[in-house]
């Protein structure tokens, strides 16, 4: 019986990563919330006032707050 040598995915493209949550979702899933309770919550308010320019929040919820986001922020090429 021969025995084959090497690696059978060779030249094959590697398998596609799954997207794991955003840190907006853990933050939620780490508080309880669920998204009726989202608007009403000091604590994520807090974290999404202090991480709404680096980190996903979603658009209905900045706007249910009055929060903008800098576009260009972090971006040295201005």
């Amino acid at each position: 019986m021969n025995r084959r040598r090497g690696n059978p995915n060779w030249g094959l493209p590697p398998a596609p990563i799954p997207a794991g949550p955003t840190e907006f979702e853990n933050v939620v899933k780490r508080l309880k919330l669920t998204s009726e309770m989202y608007a009403a919550s000091p604590e994520l308010r807090r974290w999404c006032h202090l991480n709404r320019n680096r980190c996903y929040v979603p658009e209905w919820l900045l706007q249910e707050w009055r929060m903008s986001v800098e576009v260009g922020y972090g971006n040295d090429a201005a």
